[in-house]
């Protein structure tokens, strides 16, 4: 079986410096033999990840919001994953990291210019335009 997880976060990194505050969260996926076993390997990954990155500095809180379990993956259509809307206007930068290593986080700030999304400061492409 496949296994997704989604996971929201807070640390208290702000009683180091009030910028440093940091909530989020994050996707985990792994192929295992049961639901127990997936959490087991998220629980033992995020360990690692609090060890040896940056990622969960300090006091840190994680909480799982989803469990997705699939025998197979879709090939011939697409299904949507984690459609989130928000009131208001995105004014606050975030940050991301896809498929981040302890080696590398290879994470990106992102922001919104106007009504132009911004990935490090570069206009991001439009992939699609309903009107």
């Amino acid at each position: 079986m496949y296994f997704i997880a989604n996971f929201q976060y807070l640390t208290d990194q702000q009683q180091e410096n009030e910028n440093e505050r940091r909530h989020g969260n994050f996707s985990m996926m792994i192929q295992a033999e049961s639901a127990e076993k997936a959490l087991d390997r998220f629980r033992q990954r995020l360990v690692e990840f609090h060890r040896s990155s940056a990622f969960f500095e300090g006091g840190c809180v994680i909480f799982i919001t989803q469990l997705l379990e699939f025998d197979q993956f879709p090939n011939t259509e697409a299904i949507m994953l984690n459609f989130r809307s928000y009131a208001g206007d995105p004014i606050l930068p975030f940050i991301s990291c896809v498929v981040p290593t302890e080696q590398s986080n290879a994470c990106t700030i992102h922001e919104w210019k106007g009504k132009h999304p911004v990935t490090e400061g570069r206009e991001d492409s439009l992939f699609i335009e309903f009107k």
